[in-house]
């Protein structure tokens, strides 16, 4: 019904024939998967184009689009760096460098899953279980925050309620992830990377087509510096075509710290440790395979992230310099109190007018609007400008940056929501047939990174966690292993609808996003380096280093980075309401953990592997051959 009234015949048709090639892709993986092999590596013969649309479209997802395009949306196009850093960490130096050792080593040890690689070349099935256990318990979270990233888009296309949009979503991802193995999942990646690709370099062209051209867009966006919202300024935002001013030991570098080390080093950095993209490495044949896909996978992240960030910068030269609403002020909210920033016991809001507008004439409001700030506020929100036009209806100017105009309605509450920039964006500034088009993008983006994520998350706690303590009984099928798996994933899924629906709002997609690439990093990319490349590297020094990259990467967010420390509520407990154990030294609270985890896990690895004896030149001969 909520279908019906808002999509037209044609969208419905669009929707309905996307999710039925999706489902038949999904049957053809359960159809060609008849052994573990298969179910978990995809019978390691991936065609390079499907290896690298896979691997894109795992990597790229509503988290990046949706969470980090807001985030652009907030700080400005100083994200393009992370633009770069995919490209050349996560494309480059992962299938060049990483790409070809990995997926021999994997297929000389007979490996199906991270854990299990490097469990089987350090010979530990502590580090197996150890990797597997921190997979099933965090991944959960990352995957919560591409989901909220499709159910904003979903909230704000549809009219319909957050939690209504989260369940669909959640259910039709479930559907196809649990059926299909990672053959599904690379059939419905390689199609939904290929949607992905289209529909973001027609929302560039777009883009630029709303604003007038490149150099009239990016020029408006560049002379709107003295619109910065001014809790961002003091931070040290000095517009959005700049970085954030550089420093240290004073709160206004606090952003520049935010944009490098959380958004730019914490996902950059960390993609190389990936759990559900190192594993793609072992589905091809051989190297040339590998290297054939480099230029398809980093033309693809250029496409995708750097269109995102791109356009969510440039998003606020749309809302306060051409954005024009057309329709019939349903309402009035002479005073509402707007959360701008939400803590675990505390909020800042701010009085605001609300408009509340019909722009279809169909006497639902399609809109909500800042009209002004009040009293001492004023001067930190828009002032609409309202026109009345000769047939009755009105033409409203919102005169908004995005931050101000992602107004949404959180219970009985609004609030100013980083997370739906680029959905207002695209229905405010895109035509009506484009915003089917995005719909498909932005589930394609979703849909192909949570599958990979569950499919992660349930071998992760079936064959690298439960077969390893409970071995399979003797003579029993390689199906059995299988059911555990999918039982993982269902049990993920449920974690992490229950994160997403209690985690909503303060662009939580690009921060829980980077603890996972962060905890990843720490824990795992030493041991994977050392693996790889140094014969000396012990399994003692594995097992400290990845022990020491978890519990630094978890006392950081739990005590010391303000935005988590200060939600999970220990460190205001015993501090008597300090939102960090550093709150008293500035910039400390909002350095990201990989900053600190990810040296001294290394160092670690490195100190205790020279302590400790060398590995048997037996086993070092199974790992590497002569």
């Amino acid at each position: 019904m909520i279908l019906a009234q808002t999509l037209g015949p044609l969208e419905i048709i669009l929707v309905v024939a996307y999710l039925a090639v999706v489902g038949y892709l999904g049957w053809l993986g359960y159809r060609h998967t008849h052994t573990a092999t298969d179910y978990m590596i995809a019978g390691r013969k991936a065609h390079p184009f499907v290896m690298a649309m896979s691997y894109g479209a795992t990597f790229i997802s509503t988290s990046a689009v949706v969470g980090f395009g807001g985030v652009a949306g907030l700080f400005g196009m100083g994200l393009l760096w992370l633009t770069f850093l995919n490209i050349f960490a996560g494309i480059f130096i992962a299938m060049v460098v990483l790409g070809n050792p990995t997926r021999r080593m994997g297929h000389r040890l007979d490996a199906h899953t991270f854990p299990e690689l490097l469990g089987r070349r350090f010979n530990s099935r502590f580090i197996q279980v150890f990797a597997g256990l921190i997979i099933f318990v965090f991944m959960p979270v990352y995957a919560a925050a591409v989901i909220i990233g499709g159910t904003e888009f979903i909230t704000a296309a549809f009219r319909i309620d957050y939690n209504v949009a989260l369940l669909v979503l959640s259910a039709i991802v479930a559907v196809y992830v649990l059926a299909g193995g990672l053959k599904g999942v690379m059939y419905t990646d390689a199609l939904q990377g290929t949607i992905m690709f289209l529909g973001m370099a027609t929302l560039l062209i777009g883009t630029y087509v709303s604003l007038g051209g490149v150099v009239r867009g990016h020029t408006e966006l560049t002379e709107m510096g003295s619109q910065v919202f001014a809790g961002f300024r003091g931070m040290g935002h000095r517009g959005w075509t700049s970085m954030p001013e550089f420093g240290w030991g004073e709160t206004k570098y606090n952003l520049w710290w935010i944009v490098v080390s959380t958004m730019v080093l914490g996902v950059g950095i960390g993609v190389l440790a990936q759990p559900q993209l190192v594993v793609r490495f072992m589905t091809v044949k051989s190297k040339r395979e590998l290297n054939r896909a480099v230029p398809t996978g980093g033309f693809f992240i250029l496409m995708m992230t750097g269109v995102a960030f791109t356009v969510g910068a440039l998003s606020n030269a749309y809302f306060y310099q051409h954005e024009r609403i057309v329709g019939r002020i349903a309402s009035v909210t002479e005073q509402a109190e707007v959360i701008v920033k939400k803590e675990r016991d505390a909020e800042t809001r701010l009085s605001c007018r609300l408009l509340h507008v019909d722009r279809n004439g169909d006497g639902e409001v399609d809109i909500n609007l800042i009209a002004a700030g009040l009293g001492n506020h004023a001067k930190l929100m828009p002032a609409a400008e309202v026109t009345e036009l000769p047939d009755g209806r009105v033409e409203i100017r919102p005169r908004a940056t995005s931050f101000t105009r992602a107004l949404v309605r959180k219970g009985d509450a609004w609030m100013l929501n980083p997370d739906s920039i680029i959905p207002t964006f695209v229905t405010s500034a895109m035509p009506r047939w484009f915003g089917i088009v995005f719909l498909l993008t932005l589930l394609a983006a979703a849909m192909s990174t949570i599958s990979s994520q569950f499919h992660t998350v349930g071998t992760a706690i079936g064959r690298d966690v439960y077969a390893q303590i409970v071995p399979l009984r003797e003579g029993a099928s390689s199906q059995q292993g299988t059911h555990v798996v999918r039982v993982g994933m269902i049990f993920g899924i449920i974690i992490a609808v229950i994160f997403a629906y209690y985690a909503r709002g303060g662009y939580i997609i690009a921060r829980a996003t980077a603890i996972f690439f962060g905890l990843c990093a720490a824990a795992f990319l030493p041991s994977l380096v050392g693996g790889l490349f140094w014969k000396r590297i012990t399994k003692a020094g594995a097992i400290a280093s990845m022990i020491t990259g978890s519990a630094v990467s978890t006392f950081w967010v739990v005590f010391v980075k303000a935005s988590e420390a200060g939600a999970i509520g220990l460190v205001p407990k015993l501090t008597g309401g300090k939102s960090s154990l550093l709150a008293d030294y500035p910039n400390w609270p909002v350095v990201e953990p990989i900053l600190i985890a990810l040296p001294l896990s290394a160092l670690v690895a490195i100190v205790v592997s020279l302590a400790t004896r060398p590995p048997a030149k037996s086993h070092l001969y199974k790992c590497f051959g002569s």
